[in-house]
């Protein structure tokens, strides 16, 4: 099975400038657990996930306050769309991060979480029912 089987092709994507809060509004509005961040002045793309909200949030940081450039994570591992689930995961347990911004051919195509991975491989090792 492979990431373009599994990822989420419906993708938030934030500007640098948005705040923590605002973010973290449009994630919980969507159900996910991480924003795509373009950021030409960083880098490019980046990603914002909810443990960077929730990580400036411990520190009491401000989130009205806080600005999305200064949590996104700029050193992004990208999966391709043909890569296999299993390279996928191994690249998210060498990093230590649940999310992987998929790239085809330049362009953002999707995002693939452990959840979804986790999802597809529960439902191809699913018994098959008896009639």
């Amino acid at each position: 099975m492979l990431v373009r089987d599994a990822m989420t092709t419906v993708i938030l994507t934030l500007g640098p400038a948005h705040t923590l809060r605002q973010a973290a509004s449009l994630m919980s509005a969507r159900r996910v657990g991480a924003a795509v961040v373009f950021d030409p002045d960083a880098g490019g793309i980046g990603i914002l996930t909810e443990r960077d909200i929730l990580d400036s949030v411990g520190l009491g940081q401000n989130p009205d306050a806080e600005r999305i450039h200064a949590h996104t994570t700029t050193d992004v591992v990208f999966a391709a769309p043909t890569w296999t689930l299993e390279e996928a995961a191994g690249a998210m347990a060498r990093g230590g991060f649940r999310h992987l911004i998929v790239l085809d051919h330049g362009e953002v195509t999707g995002i693939v979480s452990v959840r979804d991975i986790v999802r597809r491989w529960t439902a191809a090792r699913a018994p098959v029912p008896v009639p």
